[in-house]
């Protein structure tokens, strides 16, 4: 866990799948068997490779389980892992089904099971305000159950930070990146913070072109009050990004305004702007640039059914969905309606 993961993309995933392999070798609890099993059912090669130690661990944890609420027993495992395993159960491991995707226009969409499975926190229902104070009773990235779940922890651009596996992965190698998280620090940026995370993706993207930072304000579907950036490797497929689209200097219109900013000052006005405003917004950092969507309030809107939710991934153009029939059949125009509902 000591060695720096970000030195290149092939590092970065051997260093992720290593991790996963290291975390089902003694058959791991079981928050950390339902990440492990959401991230290999998220990228072909992970699941190929450990599909025969998830089916051995998901058996023992399903007998554990069984036995222990036949009997009446106190079971050890927080409340939000027994009721996804508890879904798993009934699919079934041999029905678990991995994430495909496909394109709709210049849109993505991926259907993903397991990520329907993810309890919603904060991220559901209509939050008011951008700002509320860190909550240590409530769910954080400090929580001694949440140990395990570290792939790296080191330091970058000068602060202590944790790479968490993201419990149920969007994007290719998505992790969760916790600047000095023994600082409690809500969801909510500051020049300090924001200048970090500028720092950080420029410097990293050196040697990882492809790298990029998320951000989930509150009300723009943050799902845990704890400040946190979501790091991926996946940043030329976005569709928010191509050269096409008129925030990048291409002719086609975004469907909601994008604001794009070349400088960390010139971003942080923007941003400093939108939060005394109190309008919610998704941030995509890569290497010296930050791509900023104001949108609606999360709750604000009814969505179309096929839609569970719209963060950063969404508005950035990639659609997730949990049923297969609404992977075949989404539209480029709905996905162009659901976009355009979002502008503030």
């Amino acid at each position: 866990m000591n060695s720096m993961p970000f030195t290149s993309a092939t590092g970065l995933e051997q260093t992720f799948a290593e991790g996963l392999a290291q975390l089902l070798g003694d058959c791991a609890d079981l928050g950390v068997y339902i990440l492990t099993l959401a991230n290999a059912a998220h990228e072909p090669g992970l699941w190929a490779r450990l599909h025969a130690d998830l089916a051995r661990c998901h058996a023992r944890h399903a007998e554990e389980i069984t036995a222990g609420l036949r009997q009446g027993r106190r079971l050890q495992a927080p409340e939000d892992d027994l009721l996804v395993f508890l879904k798993l159960m009934a699919i079934g491991f041999q029905q678990v089904c991995t994430t495909i995707r496909r394109r709709a226009g210049p849109w993505g969409v991926q259907f993903n099971p397991m990520r329907a499975l993810r309890p919603p926190r904060a991220s559901s229902g209509r939050v008011e305000g951008l700002r509320r104070p860190f909550d240590p009773a409530g769910f954080h990235f400090n929580k001694p159950f949440l140990a395990r779940e570290v792939l790296w922890a080191g330091s970058l651009a000068a602060k202590p930070v944790r790479l968490l596996y993201n419990k149920f992965p969007l994007v290719r190698l998505h992790g969760l990146l916790v600047p000095e998280p023994e600082a409690r620090r809500p969801q909510w940026l500051t020049p300090e913070m924001h200048a970090w995370a500028w720092e950080v993706v420029t410097a990293l993207g050196r040697d990882l072109p492809d790298l990029g930072l998320a951000y989930n304000s509150l009300g723009a579907q943050a799902s845990v009050n704890h400040l946190h950036f979501q790091s991926f490797v996946a940043a030329p497929s976005l569709p928010l990004l191509a050269p096409g689209f008129t925030h990048n200097g291409g002719s086609r219109a975004y469907p909601l305004p994008c604001l794009v900013a070349d400088g960390v000052r010139e971003s942080w006005l923007l941003l400093d702007d939108l939060q005394q405003r109190a309008t919610p917004y998704n941030l995509v950092y890569t290497p010296g640039r930050v791509h900023i969507l104001p949108r609606r309030p999360q709750g604000g809107q009814d969505l179309p059914a096929w839609c569970a939710g719209l963060a950063w991934s969404e508005l950035a153009g990639e659609m997730t969905v949990f049923s297969r029939e609404d992977y075949e059949t989404l539209t480029e125009p709905e996905i162009v309606r659901a976009l355009s509902a979002m502008r503030p």
